[in-house]
């Protein structure tokens, strides 16, 4: 019986566990800062509270997805995919953003095109690059482009900012859990950002030397592209 390596599965495990719902608590916090300011200004003006009790619900919708999401993940279980609307996917990833905020522009075959994905986890991979955009550019406001690129097999997906870029040391390992670039970020998003695209059987990496912007980062996302799918 093999137990030194039964134990360093359960360890690794524990790991992953630990990473994703340290994850969970960092995107949850967020969305209750939001319900409590809701809540105060629905308070303040009973009369006019429909718009704040909306956005509660949303918010709790929005957390309640987050956790059944992220816990799939943690527990290892093949996640479902379907085409979804790539536009719908980046416009919801903005949602719960930092206030400093980004400028976006997205640049797309087609504004109904479609891939195959688990729309709740690719929502959460493009927040996290989002939000590290913002992050790493405080207290100006980054330019952020996201672009796609249809291939034979894939889908290529990049998104590039005009903040101060990832210095080397950091580029080599940034991908693993507690490395961050940003100055406030938890160090899990991009090793959660992985996992996700790890979990469509696709990737993610950071282009080094990106030709977008003098300074800046570019991330690439590669999806695998069912034979045959149209692109809407």
């Amino acid at each position: 019986m093999n137990t030194k390596g039964e134990g360093a599965d359960v360890k690794e495990r524990l790991a992953d566990i630990g990473e994703i719902a340290a994850e969970i608590a960092h995107e949850l916090r967020s969305i209750l800062q939001i319900i409590s300011t809701s809540t105060y200004l629905a308070r303040r003006d009973p009369a006019k509270s429909e718009p704040q009790l909306a956005k509660i619900e949303r918010s709790v919708h929005i957390a309640h997805a987050i956790v059944d999401d992220l816990m799939t993940l943690a527990r290892g279980e093949p996640i479902h995919t379907e085409p979804i609307l790539l536009a719908e996917v980046l416009v919801a990833a903005r949602e719960h953003l930092p206030p400093s905020g980004g400028d976006f522009t997205d640049v797309l075959p087609s504004p109904i095109v479609r891939v195959r994905a688990h729309q709740g986890l690719l929502t959460r991979l493009f927040h996290i690059l989002y939000e590290n955009a913002i992050g790493a550019s405080v207290p100006r406001t980054p330019n952020i482009v996201t672009r796609a690129v249809f291939e034979r097999d894939s889908v290529r997906i990049t998104v590039t900012d005009d903040g101060p870029g990832v210095p080397d040391e950091v580029a080599k390992k940034l991908f693993e859990p507690l490395v961050s670039h940003g100055k406030a970020g938890t160090g899990l998003g991009l090793a959660l950002a992985r996992r996700i695209a790890a979990a469509h059987d696709g990737a993610i990496a950071l282009i080094p030397n990106a030709p977008t912007y003098q300074s800046g980062a570019t991330f690439c996302i590669e999806l695998p592209r069912t034979p045959g799918e149209t692109l809407a």
